[in-house]
């Protein structure tokens, strides 16, 4: 032992107390319940500001006006989405206007196309 202790070769290895270990555990806790609360934020936003189903749904019902299979003025439920299509004159122009209200996230998409006719 004693050549070890010359030589600075001496492996013990120093244990931390119980309060190091408790704080370097509170803290790992907390950095993981920031993480996860973080994600679930992000999935949450993501699951509710999804517009893919609705959009493609409008793309169908202009499809569906512009070969006039559609009667205006139009109105739809489309799972928690209303879809109104209205026609009106504006500027010696006929403008159909395509619009999906979601009042539980209070999110509005409008389309606007001139009428052909």
């Amino acid at each position: 032992m004693v050549v070890l202790k010359k030589l600075n070769l001496d492996y013990r290895v120093k244990a931390s107390t119980l309060m190091e270990t408790l704080v370097a555990t509170i803290l790992v806790v907390i950095i993981f319940m920031l993480a996860s609360m973080i994600l679930n934020n992000i999935f949450s936003n993501t699951i509710k500001n999804n517009t893919q189903a609705v959009d493609t749904h409008l793309t169908e019902l202009q499809y569906l006006q512009r070969n006039d299979k559609l009667q205006l003025p139009y109105h739809e439920e489309f799972g928690q989405w209303q879809i109104i299509i209205l026609e009106y004159k504006e500027n010696d122009r006929n403008i159909i206007e395509f619009e999906a209200i979601n009042s539980s996230i209070n999110k509005t998409i409008t389309i606007e196309q001139s009428s052909a006719k």
